[in-house]
């Protein structure tokens, strides 16, 4: 009973919220000149180009050490192609709730085309963060948002930024959108002092779907609550909005973004190696950028790729090596391999082989294992139930205990060929983390595989999510593609047996496999990946011991 009470208010202050506001602000329009007469009326709408105030383009600002301040918004002005927010909610929706959120939110956009800005804003935020997780939100804004943030950042107007922040001069964020949706973007990828934004209502540790008591940030109005009355930010920029117009106009100089600047093109499009950070590290399901249209692709797809992924797993695990891939191909898997060396292959050698991979996907030991047409062995830190149960070739658990460790590989190169990937964990960008030296103790036998992978729709990998599913969310992309490089083996001077200490032998196979895929090699290691993207070391807790999370 309690419950439903709860629920009836909730429900009554939501029509309220939704509806009554929404009469109330349209019976005003009514009273005043009529609500059609007023829809167009110049102060409602923005201005045409030739009674814009005169301010020029953000491209003819120059700025010095004597100013202290610049204001923008990250909408429509840092951000391409920004008019509209729905992506960037649609992330949230999706990654940091459910599926079924983000279904509700994309069966919204059609009521959002006909609501007013503001009413439209506040209905998609109820729809994504009705009873989310405030930890959920900032695992979200930390490990997923910074990749799509860094794909349409303007580069123009970030190397304007930039220049500022070189210059000591404030740089100062003002956004209608929620604030913890870009502050931790804006301030650890942008370096700006501070942000404001549309402050969200929450209980206990839960969002409940309604911004504060404030309202919607008016950008205008919160820029003179912050400099006060005698005092005016030195340099504004924005878009030909009416709102940016009132923000800039607030300032000393104000320059703008045209519709032009702010499309994505060869001068605007933030190249990787221009990144304010390199982006090592993301997590999240989605490889695209949810727009309305490409959202509603992948649910139309959904079913059939669930479909796709269990016919796919068992051509994998019950047809011969070469037949899996011939039917592989046929579904859409591509398999491309390049330049394989099979100088390794000696009938007459008393151990087996050990391979070396890149790490991409759980499935790197699979492919590799359809690649040279015989059977592997894989090590693995740590497995999921489901991915040892449907996994077509034998898989081994380690412990992360060196000596245990040691001795368990080595046993197994004395059954046969092993695969090993050194770096300990899954990477999607092109970079190599730090390679563990252990495999370099147990054999002069080593053949380096370049492996890499490429998908459409959806990452087979996730450091926050359930790892059971990444194979099959890897198989439910339309074409997924797994690009092999068998390299030739190390001669012996260049193993353990030549002179060489392993971690020599490590570095210089890893540098050999990130030459080859163009990647770049790194010092960083799985732990580095975990604190980032989860906010823990990989660890967790079962019945008392220490257990490491899934690679």
């Amino acid at each position: 009973m309690d419950f439903l009470m709860f629920f009836l208010k909730l429900a009554e202050w939501l029509v309220y919220q939704l509806l009554a506001n929404s009469c109330y602000r349209a019976a005003m329009k009514v009273k005043n000149h009529g609500f059609f007469l007023l829809r167009n009326h110049p102060s409602h709408k923005s201005p045409p180009h030739d009674q814009l105030p005169l301010f020029p383009t953000f491209t003819k600002c120059s700025l010095n050490k004597d100013q202290e301040t610049l204001v923008c918004d990250i909408q429509n002005t840092l951000l391409l192609n920004s008019t509209s927010f729905f992506p960037y909610f649609m992330l949230v929706a999706f990654e940091g709730g459910s599926i079924l959120r983000a279904s509700l939110l994309l069966l919204s956009y059609p009521l959002l085309l006909v609501l007013d800005h503001e009413l439209g804003l506040k209905l998609m935020i109820f729809i994504t963060f009705c009873g989310l997780k405030i930890k959920d939100m900032k695992n979200v804004g930390r490990a997923v948002m910074p990749k799509f943030y860094l794909e349409n950042l303007n580069l123009q107007v970030y190397e304007l930024l930039a220049s500022a922040t070189s210059y000591g001069i404030k740089v100062l964020i003002f956004t209608r959108v929620p604030r913890v949706m870009v502050e931790g973007f804006c301030k650890e990828y942008l370096n700006v002092d501070d942000v404001m934004g549309t402050e969200l209502h929450t209980f206990g540790g839960y969002f409940s779907g309604f911004v504060s008591s404030a309202g919607v940030l008016h950008k205008h109005k919160a820029v003179k609550e912050w400099f006060g009355n005698e005092k005016q930010p030195d340099v504004g920029i924005g878009s030909y909005g009416l709102h940016d117009q009132l923000l800039i106009s607030q300032c000393k100089e104000g320059y703008v973004v045209s519709k032009e600047d702010g499309k994505r093109s060869a001068r605007t499009i933030m190249p990787r190696e221009k990144y304010p950070k390199p982006l090592v590290f993301h997590d999240g399901r989605l490889a695209f950028f949810p727009t309305p249209l490409a959202t509603l692709c992948m649910f139309l797809w959904f079913p059939l790729g669930v479909l796709l992924a269990i016919i796919r797993l068992c051509v994998g695990i019950f047809l011969p090596y070469p037949m899996s891939r011939i039917l592989g191909g046929l579904t859409g898997v591509n398999i491309t391999i390049e330049g394989c060396d099979y100088s390794w292959e000696n009938k007459n050698k008393q151990t087996g082989v050990l391979f070396v991979c890149t790490h991409r996907t759980l499935l790197d030991p699979v492919f590799l294992t359809m690649t040279i047409g015989k059977p592997l062995t894989a090590v693995t830190y740590s497995l999921s139930k489901m991915s040892e149960m449907i996994s077509p070739i034998k898989t081994v658990r380690l412990t992360r205990d060196r000596k245990q460790d040691g001795e368990t590989m080595h046993e197994l190169l004395s059954e046969g060929d092993l695969v090993v990937c050194p770096e300990g964990t899954t990477c999607r960008e092109p970079y190599l983390l730090r390679f563990s030296s252990l495999f370099a103790e147990l054999t002069d036998e080593i053949v380096p595989v370049a492996m890499n992978t490429h998908v459409t729709m959806f990452y087979g990998t996730t450091a926050s999510g359930l790892k059971c599913l990444d194979p099959i969310y890897f198989l439910m992309n339309p074409r997924p593609s797994y690009h092999v490089k068998v390299l030739g083996k190390l001669t012996k001077e260049l193993t353990c047996a030549g002179g060489k200490s392993s971690h020599d032998v490590a570095n210089y196979i890893q540098k050999k496999l990130g030459d080859a895929l163009g990647f770049e090699c790194t010092n960083l290691t799985r732990k580095d990946k975990y604190l980032m993207l989860a906010g823990n070391q990989g660890i967790v807790e079962e019945h008392g011991k220490s257990k490491k999370i899934i690679s």
